[in-house]
């Protein structure tokens, strides 16, 4: 692994980020900064990455990607690089800390191996991890848009991660561009319609997975050009290359992977998936050995008045001849074309006619070829249960049979679980009823629930309640308890699923540990019952230093001779009652402040939340700041009656101001 870089003499300093010391670069790119740091309070190393000033200029952009980051803090999955924390520089440009990990990424790999082979083992396998990735962040709505060599980093079990989610964007979004009107992200890996700034899904992000296949196998990439204009401009108009001879086997997943249109691309991961492990069932073919014995089986049943003329083509004529007929279509035919010889007319062809195969046989290449479709169960007339059924019946004893039976058993329940991950409950209860089935068709054989089965079904009804339980979700959580029942999970399992639904709050109840007391609201929020108190205000203010806004008043004669502010309202209050005179900019730094405090997000509500639950107030009525703008941003709303304002509905103020008779109050997204 090459040496990381390190600061210059004459490099700017590196930035101050509280509870952080930052130790040198790591990376650095146009759109931001990766340090190496040490989080002081952990004594653990991190990553940093620090958008550049020019990337996010303006304070609207800054709160987008702040908002895309939080979404993507919520993604837990073993192949995705976890954040760890958002906040801002002491110059306030946006960061984000993540693990650091060592051991480079996978554009410091080569799986080329001595003698002009590929470990296309490790190939595969790191795939298949970064289509689990994608597929659990599709799922959730997020597309990467970054998908790159540079991108996949391995921890210190040389498991592959997916990083740097920094640009992606959930669906539903539009397209980003930058200033200068170019695509994000990297072009040697770009979808043609990613690169001309179109709407993406996840179909983009297979495209660059196909991109990042190729180079795997190849050591390089699939287009190479001077400048990202010209790489661009490859990406969509030239042919798809060919890969070598010994990687032939691969073609038609990259065709189909680098399509230049979205409608003849893989459509979703699972189908990327299903022809991936294709090509590893392809690559296992021993051609050469079945071809020869396929060929010696027909030498059998040959007429004796033919041979003298098989002799004098001599067996490896033969041999090629069967191969140019027999083989896949990017091997040469020989002979006269297609079409112009009959089949009495080709003494060859009628010689090489397949004789008939055994029923079993045919049941078990009916099975194999639609285990690789995926039709497990469906549809009717052409699924791999019914194959496995009648080949089972027909030979019960038979090793490959009974081989053949357990890749279905093993495929599933495989599909049982991840339908249960993806909340297909219905899907999921009618492939456990196949595997019943299938348990009896072989009179025991065949154990419904092994116990790697049973395994996996704990651990996916687990993370679904543990899913429930982070979104407070008492419906969710009550689905996980009804399918561990319709799945036959033992009464202690069943039970201890619903002790845990039955602690999750309600709407209206109070969030366990929440330190501001917030309770249960819709729509994915909590709402605090009181709003923030002048102790509270007071702590946020001095371990900030943030000076105290100037508070406007009715009477302006008095605003003139006396200022007014949070600590001097004008009138007496106990450190437990609403702080006030606070401006709309001094309520959301303290959320901002007080989320990195907490380790949740913390926010001014909006008119509708804000209606939810009605406010627990000690002292003077007041009303409350409200995220919602005015006619313009430049005036907030408040919303409820004040002893200044007795009218209970929603007002706008300037928001640059604090008011004697406004305070605020926070809600923690969920």
């Amino acid at each position: 692994m090459p040496n990381p870089p390190t600061i210059d003499a004459n490099a700017p300093p590196l930035p101050v980020i509280k509870g952080y010391r930052l130790l040198r670069v790591v990376n650095h790119g146009g759109m931001s900064t990766v340090y190496l740091a040490e989080q002081t309070a952990l004594g653990r190393e991190v990553a940093i990455k620090v958008m550049a000033s020019q990337a996010l200029s303006d304070e609207v952009s800054r709160r987008r990607f702040e908002n895309e980051v939080r979404t993507i803090a919520r993604l837990e999955h073993p192949h995705v690089v976890r954040i760890h924390e958002l906040g801002r520089t002491a110059d306030g440009l946006p960061y984000y800390a993540m693990p650091y990990m060592a051991r480079g990424h996978l554009g410091q790999r080569s799986f080329q191996l001595e003698g002009g082979g590929v470990d296309e083992a490790r190939v595969i396998e790191i795939l298949r991890a970064l289509l689990s990735a994608l597929r659990y962040a599709h799922a959730h709505g997020v597309v990467h848009r970054d998908v790159k060599a540079e991108n996949v980093l391995f921890d210190d079990t040389e498991s592959p991660l997916l990083a740097d989610f920094g640009i992606a964007l959930r669906r539903g979004f539009g397209p980003r561009v930058t200033a200068a009107g170019l695509a994000v992200g990297s072009t040697a890996y770009m979808a043609p319609e990613q690169a001309r700034g179109e709407d993406v899904d996840g179909r983009a992000d297979l495209y660059s997975l196909g991109v990042l296949a190729w180079e795997m196998l190849s050591g390089h990439l699939p287009y190479q050009a001077g400048d990202a204009l010209s790489m661009a401009v490859m990406h969509a108009q030239d042919p798809i290359p060919r890969l070598p001879a010994h990687l032939r086997h691969w073609q038609r997943f990259m065709n189909r992977a680098l399509a230049k249109l979205p409608g003849e691309r893989f459509q979703d991961v699972d189908a990327m998936s299903d022809m991936l492990t294709l090509v590893e069932r392809r690559r296992s073919w021993p051609r050469v050995t079945l071809w020869r014995e396929r060929a010696l089986r027909q030498l059998q049943v040959v007429p004796r008045p033919m041979l003298a003329g098989m002799a004098a083509i001599g067996f490896v004529g033969l041999l090629s001849l069967w191969l140019a007929r027999d083989g896949d279509d990017s091997l040469l035919r020989a002979g006269t074309p297609a079409g112009n010889v009959t089949e009495t007319a080709d003494p060859i062809a009628s010689m090489m006619r397949p004789l008939p195969e055994a029923p079993v046989q045919v049941a078990l290449e009916d099975a194999r070829r639609q285990l690789t479709e995926r039709n497990l169960t469906a549809p009717e007339g052409n699924n791999a249960y019914d194959s496995v059924v009648r080949a089972w019946r027909t030979d019960a004893d038979n090793d490959e049979v009974r081989r053949v039976a357990g890749e279905l058993s093993a495929a599933l329940g495989a599909e049982l679980v991840d339908n249960i991950k993806r909340q297909r409950d219905t899907r999921a209860l009618d492939y456990q009823e196949h595997l019943r089935r299938l348990e009896q068709d072989t009179d025991g054989a065949l154990p419904a629930l092994s116990q790697t089965l049973v395994e996996n079904l704990d651990t996916a009804l687990a993370n679904r309640m543990k899913a429930a339980e982070r979104d407070f979700d008492r419906t969710a959580a009550a689905a996980v308890v009804e399918l561990a029942g319709a799945l036959g999970a033992p009464e202690p399992t069943r039970a201890q699923l619903q002790a845990r639904t039955d602690a999750i709050p309600e709407r209206g109840q109070a969030l366990p540990d929440d330190p501001s007391g917030a309770v249960l609201g819709t729509d994915g929020v909590a709402i605090s019952r009181k709003p923030v108190s002048r102790d509270e205000y007071a702590r946020f203010a001095t371990l900030t230093g943030r000076e105290a806004a100037r508070c406007r008043e009715r009477a302006s004669l008095l605003r003139v001779l006396a200022p007014r502010d949070w600590r001097n309202p004008g009138f007496g209050q106990g450190d437990n009652e609403p702080v006030v005179c606070v401006s709309l900019a001094d309520a959301q730094a303290y959320a901002e402040w007080y989320s990195r405090q907490t380790g949740h997000d913390y926010r001014l509500p909006s008119t509708a939340e804000s209606r939810q639950m009605a406010p627990e107030i000690s002292g003077r009525d007041l009303a409350l700041w409200l995220r919602d703008c005015g006619s313009s941003c430049r005036e907030r709303k408040v919303i409820g009656s004040s002893w200044r304002n007795t009218a209970a509905k929603a007002r706008t103020l300037d928001a640059s101001r604090g008011y004697d008779d406004v305070g605020f109050r926070l809600v923690r997204e969920l």
